[in-house]
């Protein structure tokens, strides 16, 4: 677990790296002057998304030694790859924003949710979709069919929270490049969503949450 935390924060810090990299070659005309205010969209999402992503991969690399099956790990791996660089460039525009990675606001403050992001604040589901403490608890207690199962209603729940916090940057963001990797979100998880509801039927079972 200590080699694993070591090589992640590895990563994790090359992912900034190149975040800050991506925005500065891939931003709009200009886009190098646009510095968005601490209390901003551009902000907030990028704080909160960073978060939001951090948990999603957390749980695929949990249920992917809990399960032998080669879809869900396929997918998992996937997951974790794709949120892992997202989360990566996000700490990197607020490192070249020079903003701070945390706020004194509650959560979803920059889509004017703060106070329904914190009354909802259960054993540690911070924002929509989020799993709660005893969720991942019990996610790494589990095995085969059933740890694919859990995991495949989880994730459909993070991603349908990441879709909404998603469309609120596409509507209020400024930074092109920040609003563009938002669209993609949506797009890539509203996708996976679909994916996931049919991998639970499969399974016999149904996501949670309609």
């Amino acid at each position: 677990m200590r080699q694993f935390g070591l090589i992640a924060g590895a990563a994790v810090t090359a992912l900034v790296a190149a975040g800050a990299i991506t925005y500065a070659v891939a931003g709009d005309k200009g886009s190098s002057a646009v510095v968005p205010a601490a209390d901003s969209a551009d902000a907030g999402f990028a704080r909160d998304m960073a978060v939001h992503h951090q948990q999603a991969v957390e749980m695929s690399y949990i249920v992917r030694d809990r399960t032998d099956d080669e879809e869900v790990r396929r997918l998992a791996y996937d997951i974790a790859q794709t949120q892992a660089n997202q989360r990566g460039m996000m700490l990197g525009w607020l490192d070249l924003w020079e903003l701070p990675k945390v706020s004194a606001d509650p959560p979803m403050t920059w889509m004017g949710m703060g106070d329904s992001a914190s009354a909802s604040d259960a054993d540690g589901a911070l924002m929509p979709g989020m799993a709660t403490n005893a969720e991942m608890k019990r996610l790494g207690t589990l095995n085969g069919k059933q740890a694919e199962i859990f995991y495949l209603q989880l994730m459909t729940d993070h991603h349908r929270g990441g879709v909404h916090m998603a469309q609120g940057c596409v509507s209020a963001c400024e930074v092109g490049v920040e609003k563009r990797l938002a669209r993609g979100m949506v797009e890539g998880q509203e996708s996976e969503i679909a994916l996931m509801e049919g991998m639970l039927e499969e399974r016999g079972a149904a996501a949670r949450r309609p």
